[in-house]
């Protein structure tokens, strides 16, 4: 014979001298017994009950070897029976109805994971799991009120450890560059036409066609023909989709309009931007298309102090200058330029520019400039400075800055269609992993784009861990540089420019290059820490699949602590229902009362 099982599933006491055990005992078919329901009248009942029971496990435990265990277990097995028909009266409790609907709504969510419907059609996938059960097909769109089973979902424990998923490519060039075709044929309307449709100077075509740019992208088919009619822009964009050539284009064409003899040359453009990397590449694009013109572009960047600063203007002021916003506020005190003459104030990177960190210089800066509110006044003798905004993501705050300066009314939004969405053309992989073993992951990351020929940056959260980075990755014999906020202003200079030039393909950074740095050669973004917000995620993932570049790239993240799970989570639920990431603003806030009343108080 069999030897029998004993399963105690719970056993609950409850206030107010009540007893509720459930004793659940399952065995062969001899043996059959259920204690439910047992009030404080037959508590001696019970622990004799218990008692019987203890003994009862024992023998069976030992059944299967010796015949006078069988026996024993048949008496307490009857000792049981008696006991539980003694009772002529049953004992009724009754459950109170939350107890029951919680014990309901408990079975309908156990009863959904086996009835799930299935996410995975035939086709491509657009989410791919190390569970095969979670992955998701291109073809599938989850409704409304569907919410999506994730991955990431237990991430916040330890026994996840290794567990990955990848949003893959559905799409092969950026969305800014995707053909759009007209009704009833074929032919692509808006990347078929070229920069002559903004009936901007030819020679600037012609410099355009040299380099190799031949069609606008739908960023600038939107705001070119805007910053020409004078207005004020406020350009959202995602990163990679021509934003810089979107204001530059229009400016070099009215400067070039209007030439200045060098005795009476003044400044007559500014772009700020938060990095001396990012002023660098700016001055470089723009020189590139200016030059036949004998438009003067200067940089003026910060960390140099104010002598160097002073140098750059000794010859002259330029007609456009490309600036930070410590360096340009230094100028503009001690006088060495002027802007009265200002035609055109850009901001670019403008949810950096706006942020905490930035915004009270910028307030300094836009004190000392006088920014148009209508159309009438960017002409004439006493014109004011037209304001065109740039960015990835669409800042924060915008709106209590702006206000100070000029009319909101007056600013006309141009949003893309990809606004705050993670980019379709570029695979993205999440990997949960102990923070020991980042270093060799990173290694086998390594090594296999080395043999692809991808330049690679690998973005971390703070200086101390690039540096530490570096140091392990040298012992590994991994040629890299390194790009952090913390070095001196000389050691940076060239740093990134070297790497666009390809002297090595590794690059270790911070945050500082995830704005706006053209990255066409890098195939491989690699999160060695998770960023921190949603718009640091997109800016540096935005440092692949750029417009003109040669692929989609792919980013790499690994995701180590507990706050890095829930942006995870929050990414991948939107890549799941294919919207735009949660919490981003997409619209110019007005001004709070309060902060009304404040500026009254200034001007008084």
């Amino acid at each position: 014979m069999g030897a029998c099982e004993i399963n105690v599933f719970s056993a609950f006491v409850t206030l107010k001298g009540t007893s509720l055990i459930r004793l659940c005992i399952k065995q062969d078919i001899r043996y059959s017994f259920s204690f439910v329901l047992v009030s404080t009248m037959q508590a001696v009942k019970l622990r004799r009950c218990a008692f019987l029971i203890s003994k009862l496990s024992q023998a069976t435990r030992c059944s299967s070897s010796s015949q006078p265990g069988r026996g024993q277990t048949a008496s307490i097995s009857a000792g049981l029976r008696r006991m539980t028909t003694a009772s002529s009266q049953p004992v009724v409790i009754r459950i109170p109805r939350p107890m029951q609907e919680h014990i309901e709504n408990v079975k309908q969510m156990q009863s959904k994971k086996f009835d799930r419907l299935p996410t995975v059609k035939p086709g491509r996938l657009l989410i791919k799991s190390k569970n095969p059960q979670l992955n998701q097909s291109v073809g599938y769109t989850l409704g409304k009120f569907e919410q999506p089973v994730l991955t990431s979902k237990g991430w916040k424990s330890n026994k996840t450890l290794g567990d990955y998923f990848s949003i893959n490519s559905i799409q092969s060039a950026p969305p800014s560059m995707l053909k759009q075709k007209d009704k009833g044929n074929d032919i692509a309307s808006t990347t078929k036409k070229t920069f002559n449709c903004f009936h901007i100077c030819p020679e600037l075509v012609e410099t355009l066609h040299s380099q190799n740019i031949i069609h606008p992208t739908t960023v600038q088919m939107q705001t070119i023909p805007k910053i020409l009619k004078g207005c004020n822009i406020l350009c959202a964009a995602e990163t990679g989709s021509g934003k810089t050539l979107a204001y530059l284009l229009p400016i070099i064409h009215r400067l070039q309009e209007v030439p200045f003899t060098d005795s009476e040359r003044n400044i007559r453009a500014v772009v700020v931007v938060p990095s001396r990397e990012l002023a660098e590449q700016v001055t470089s694009v723009a020189r590139s298309i200016s030059q036949r013109f004998g438009i003067v572009v200067k940089v003026a960047g910060g960390g140099r102090g104010v002598g160097n600063i002073k140098a750059a203007f000794t010859h002259g002021q330029p007609d456009v200058l490309v600036a930070t916003p410590g360096a340009l506020l230094k100028a503009l005190q001690k006088r060495f330029i002027s802007l009265s003459e200002l035609n055109f104030l850009v901001i670019d990177e403008a949810d950096t520019m706006f942020d905490v960190s930035f915004a009270g210089l910028l307030e300094d800066i836009f004190s000392h400039t006088q920014v148009a509110s209508r159309l009438s006044e960017t002409v004439g003798l006493d014109h004011k400075a037209q304001l065109v905004v740039v960015g990835a993501t669409f800042p924060g705050g915008v709106g209590e800055v702006l206000s100070m300066v000029t009319d909101l009314a007056s600013m006309v939004i141009v949003k893309s269609r990809m606004l705050h969405h993670l980019m379709p053309h570029v695979k993205q992989t999440f990997l949960r992993i102990k923070g020991a073993d980042k270093i060799l992951e990173l290694h086998q990351a390594l090594k296999k784009a080395e043999l692809e020929h991808k330049g690679v940056l690998v973005f971390c959260n703070s200086a101390s861990t690039v540096n530490w980075l570096g140091y392990s990755l040298e012992e590994m014999g991994v040629r890299h540089m390194r790009l952090q906020g913390e070095m001196p202003a000389t050691m940076r200079e060239g740093i990134f420019r070297n790497f666009q030039r390809e002297s090595v393909d590794v690059l270790i950074c911070t945050d500082i290059a995830s704005r706006g740095l053209d990255t066409q050669r890098v195939g491989l973004i690699v999160n060695y820490d998770f960023p921190e917000t949603h718009t640091d995620y997109i800016h540096r993932a935005g440092r692949v699949g750029r417009a003109g570049g040669s692929g989609g790239g792919e980013v790499l993240s690994f995701v180590t602590h507990l706050w890095d799970v829930e942006l995870v989570q929050r990414i991948e639920t939107a890549a799941r229902r294919r919207t735009s990431l949660p919490g981003m603003e997409s619209e110019i806030q007005k001004p709070s009362n309060k902060t009304d009343v404040k500026e009254m108080e200034k001007n008084k």
